[in-house]
């Protein structure tokens, strides 16, 4: 996910995306502990677009103060 793209969506949106990440990104931790783990460069990515969101939604409010 780019930067743009998270910057275009409402605090909602973003909120609701985080939570969905975080959501596969334990699935995905689930899924390493059983053996049936095969997309072992997702969780880096995810764990980015994390950041990614917090970063913007930093910016945001300081923006607004």
């Amino acid at each position: 996910m780019k930067a743009s793209e998270i910057r275009e969506m409402t605090a909602e949106e973003m909120e609701d995306k985080l939570t969905e990440l975080h959501t596969e990104l334990r699935d995905l931790r689930f899924q390493d502990a059983v053996g049936q783990f095969t997309a072992t460069s997702r969780p880096r990515e995810i764990r980015r677009d994390i950041a990614r969101i917090h970063t913007i939604r930093t910016e945001m409010e300081a923006a607004e103060a």
